[in-house]
């Protein structure tokens, strides 16, 4: 939103790609801030245009996140998309950005439960239009990945899951001043109550562990499984880890933006007609 039509002319002299970062308003304990994960998607998708001299969208910062609304009149302040308005959102969008020539589209998503529902979106973007659209998961759940050896909790801790270790950690790195340590608290998933005592849950999964496999998942709310908004243990955050996990993420996604810059995509419908 910072560019003006000869800004984008000469991005687009230099590559056919572009970022869009996508996120959500969602609580997050009660020591960060609803943006947790759009500032994730923001911090990754910025550096990895910087480095690449690709451009990046503004960050699309609700997503969907009903699990997180909690009880009416709560106060826990998440905004969800129900999950045909966020493709139809993004799917606008994309649409717009492919009309002015963007041929490569990369989604930055920082928001786990988006992955949900935006597989019938990508699909659609790729057999109507033949851009290549992607989306990229900078974040650390069940699989740590590149972020090996750099945070602290144990495993059984879930240091990558919702506003625990690398979480805060990265707000850090972002902006301190949004981060309340005086309020943050350790927690750990648990197993609805409505379940019976032979069902065991460790992280924010939607599985559920019985007889030692996870073969089931259920449609819970966040508020059925962790007490507090917090899966894990933010106490061990510091801005340095932030700073290099976000380093992290960015380096990976610049290295795959320049295995993308010879690929020949031929967009095939590339108007947006459909504008009323």
């Amino acid at each position: 939103m910072d560019l003006a039509p000869p800004d984008i002319a000469w991005f687009q002299e230099k590559s056919d790609i572009i970022l869009v970062p996508i996120g959500s308003c969602e609580q997050h304990g009660a020591h960060l801030p609803l943006g947790t994960d759009t500032i994730t998607a923001l911090e990754v998708a910025r550096r990895a245009a910087e480095q690449a001299d690709v451009p990046y969208t503004a960050p699309f910062w609700a997503g969907y996140s009903p699990q997180h609304m909690r009880e009416t009149e709560s106060a826990v302040g998440t905004i969800t998309l129900r999950a045909e308005t966020l493709n139809a959102v993004l799917y606008d969008i994309l649409r717009s950005l492919i009309h002015h020539g963007w041929n490569k589209l990369i989604l930055v998503n920082g928001h786990g439960s988006n992955v949900k529902v935006l597989d019938p979106l990508l699909r659609r973007i790729k057999y109507e239009t033949g851009a290549l659209v992607a989306l990229y998961k900078p974040y650390a759940e069940r699989y740590i990945g590149i972020l090996e050896g750099l945070l602290d909790n144990p495993p059984e801790e879930t240091p990558g899951w919702h506003a625990s270790e690398l979480e805060t950690s990265q707000v850090m790195a972002h902006n301190a001043s949004l981060v309340r340590m005086d309020r943050a608290a350790e927690d750990r998933a648990q197993a609805p109550e409505w379940l019976p005592d032979s069902f065991l849950k460790s992280d924010g999964a939607p599985d559920v562990q019985f007889e030692g496999y996870q073969y089931f998942s259920f449609p819970m709310d966040h508020g059925e499984f962790s007490r507090t908004g917090v899966i894990g243990n933010p106490m061990t955050a510091t801005p340095e880890k932030g700073e290099e996990a976000l380093t992290r993420f960015s380096g990976h996604l610049v290295r795959a933006i320049d295995e993308f810059r010879g690929l020949d995509v031929q967009v095939r419908r590339r108007a947006f007609e459909e504008r009323v």
